[in-house]
């Protein structure tokens, strides 16, 4: 199965995403930490460039040929990011399963925005200003396939009573 986890940086996805793949046994890509060893090594600049998602989809690729489930931590604002993953899942014949992180009051996206660290060498996590400047655009089912849409303002552990039947369904 190939779990992708989509939406604005700060709603808590990577925190989902590694509930998920530990519950799965499933390989875990974050496209934070691709793009991290990518600006570190210093041959392309990510942010300007789709070269993080193209890793992320060669190793999903190989892990989902291997038969491994994959849990893929990604923004994916953009229709064409939110394509790829839903051609790596036909291309592999795997179920896909792509879930929506949102947090519906905005001063709590702000609080959880303003407050991350940095987790990863080289990553500079954005802010605010970053946040609500990003071209995030708004899912269009007929566009961009089925998704589970999650509000994730209560715990983690609230919203994976949420994930858990979208998973197995």
């Amino acid at each position: 199965m190939l779990v992708v986890f989509v939406g604005r940086p700060g709603t808590g996805k990577t925190t989902l995403a590694r509930m998920v793949s530990a519950e799965l046994t499933a390989a875990h890509l974050r496209i934070d930490a691709i793009e991290a060893a990518i600006a570190r090594s210093g041959l392309v600049r990510p942010s300007t460039s789709p070269v993080g998602y193209a890793v992320a989809h060669e190793i999903a690729a190989s892990s989902l040929a291997a038969g491994s489930h994959v849990v893929v931590d990604a923004v994916s604002a953009v229709p064409e990011a939110r394509a790829g993953w839903m051609a790596l899942a036909a291309l592999a014949r795997t179920p896909l399963r792509v879930i929506e992180v949102q947090l519906s009051d905005p001063a709590e996206h702000r609080r959880r925005v303003e407050a991350r660290k940095s987790d990863i060498a080289g990553l500079v996590v954005p802010t605010w200003a970053q946040v609500t400047a990003l071209d995030y655009e708004p899912w269009d089912v007929a566009r961009d396939g089925p998704r589970l849409l999650v509000s994730n303002d209560g715990t983690p552990a609230d919203t994976m009573h949420q994930v858990r039947p979208y998973l197995t369904a």
